[in-house]
């Protein structure tokens, strides 16, 4: 196993900036369905530009998946195979006026890359690829082989994968997974995750008239905005402790081991405040759990949208017809979104809200790897030799993917390792990563796919 020089590193992605921001520049953005066809088929050549072998799955609707193969080396380990997970859709660019550049014209400014989709997730892609371009270069050449799934809905969230999962099984087998996301946090410190919480994303609206009407007449008729917003706040009281019955009942309980680690994750809650402008004190302050266990271990219950009545300037006086609402419902293990659903249906319904209705737009369950498999330590070990022993891993991330499903049908443990900061301000305005992590995230690839290549 032969050690590749950081400068080495650096010359190599600097060599290959230009297709990275050609990668960049394609508006792959899913949920409106903007060059979805155009950045799938890019990112097929990609893999074959860096000596891979790729296809395109599109037998069972939506976005096309693109595959990935590369092979191990004379020298490598062909028993071994690492499946890399990554996304080429990205979030709307919206709201442009926050935009300090353009938002799919790479731009770096004092060492920060901005763009959007480069933090989530096309820097981590170009980083594997990176690395598997220096170790295939290398004497000992690619340490195991590697294979790549690569999706174009995981931000309308992945509604087909696993349909892929499940019929092309054989294709995407593997011994283990890294996931497309990671980053340092606030403090500096890189952080791992080896789960990720579930979804269930729901529409919720209701009607009082066949017309707005006069607002003076709300001394008597009632109106679509308040009666949402009273069906709304029988969820959660005012210090954020959700209260429907059988909600946390679902939850399966975290084993001593994940309770372990958890205990032992830093968090800073100034920084946090300092880093988003917050303008309250942070919710957990009134709940009976600490901060780490409430992003990690438990469910969230969140209103991601309102809209009622007139919303334009100036003034004008009705009563809404129609009031809508988006809810969010973070998953831990042991919740499904369907029965989600029918904790909340069946909770209006006892609080006389049968006229509020809720659709589920979208779900995924939660997914936690085993932190007794031996793969968790390949990557804490292999990042350390790159972020230090200040490596912290997360049992699940806050946040939301199709893990589950790779779980479900590959049964793999699976890793997340990324290229992100605290900043770099996923899914808003202004979206960047600093090279310096980029190229870290470089050589803990490089480490990783060595390290595992030596198993047996």
């Amino acid at each position: 196993m032969k050690e590749i020089a950081k400068a080495k590193i650096q010359a190599t992605a600097e060599e290959n900036q230009n297709l990275f921001f050609e990668y960049l520049r394609l508006e792959s953005v899913s949920t409106q369905g903007r060059m979805i066809s155009e950045t799938a088929e890019f990112v097929k050549q990609l893999i074959e530009d860096f000596g891979g072998k790729a296809e395109l799955l599109n037998d069972l609707g939506g976005h096309p998946i693109v595959c990935g193969f590369f092979p191990a080396g004379q020298k490598g380990n062909s028993e071994k195979t690492l499946l890399f997970y990554n996304h080429y859709d990205v979030q709307p660019e919206d709201p442009l006026e926050e935009w300090k550049t353009k938002p799919f014209e790479p731009t770096i400014i004092d060492g920060v890359l901005y763009c959007r989709g480069v933090s989530d997730n096309k820097a981590n892609f170009m980083a594997r690829l990176n690395a598997i371009q220096l170790l295939s270069e290398s004497e000992e050449g690619l340490p195991c082989n590697v294979k790549f799934l690569i999706e174009g809905e995981e931000e309308i969230g992945s509604p087909t994968i696993d349909l892929y999962l499940e019929k092309h099984a054989d294709l995407f087998k593997a011994d283990a997974c890294i996931w497309e996301s990671g980053s340092k946090d606030s403090e500096e410190r890189f952080t791992i995750d080896a789960g990720i919480k579930g979804i269930a994303y729901f529409d919720a609206w209701v009607e009082s008239a066949e017309v707005d009407i006069h607002s003076s007449k709300g001394a008597v008729v009632d109106n679509a905005a308040w009666r949402l917003m009273h069906a709304l706040s029988s969820l959660r009281t005012k210090d954020h402790q959700v209260i429907i019955d059988g909600f946390y009942e679902m939850m399966t309980p975290p084993t001593e081991l994940e309770k372990s680690f958890v205990e032992k994750t830093p968090f800073n809650g100034e920084k946090l405040k300092e880093n988003y402008g917050l303008k309250h004190p942070l919710i957990v302050e009134k709940l009976d759990r600490t901060p780490q266990e409430a992003l990690i271990l438990y469910p969230t219950l969140t209103i991601s949208g309102l809209l009622s009545g007139y919303t334009d300037p100036g003034s004008k006086t009705v009563l809404p017809r129609k009031a809508q609402a988006k809810i969010d419902v973070r998953l831990v293990p042991g919740m499904d979104p369907e029965n989600v659903y029918e904790v909340i249906r069946k909770h209006w319904d006892k609080k006389g809200f049968k006229d509020v209705q809720l659709k589920l737009l979208t779900g995924e369950k939660s997914f936690r790897t085993d932190l007794t498999d031996p793969f968790v330590d390949i990557v804490l070990n292999s990042a350390k030799k790159v972020y230090g022993e200040d490596v912290v891993l997360n049992p699940n991330s806050p946040g939301t993917g199709p893990m589950h499903g790779f779980g479900e049908h590959l049964n793999v443990p699976i890793l997340g390792s990324g290229t992100s900061w605290a900043k770099s301000g996923a899914h808003a305005p202004n979206e960047n990563i600093r090279l310096k992590d980029f190229y870290q995230g470089i050589e803990h690839m490089i480490n990783l796919m060595n390290e595992f290549g030596l198993i047996n």
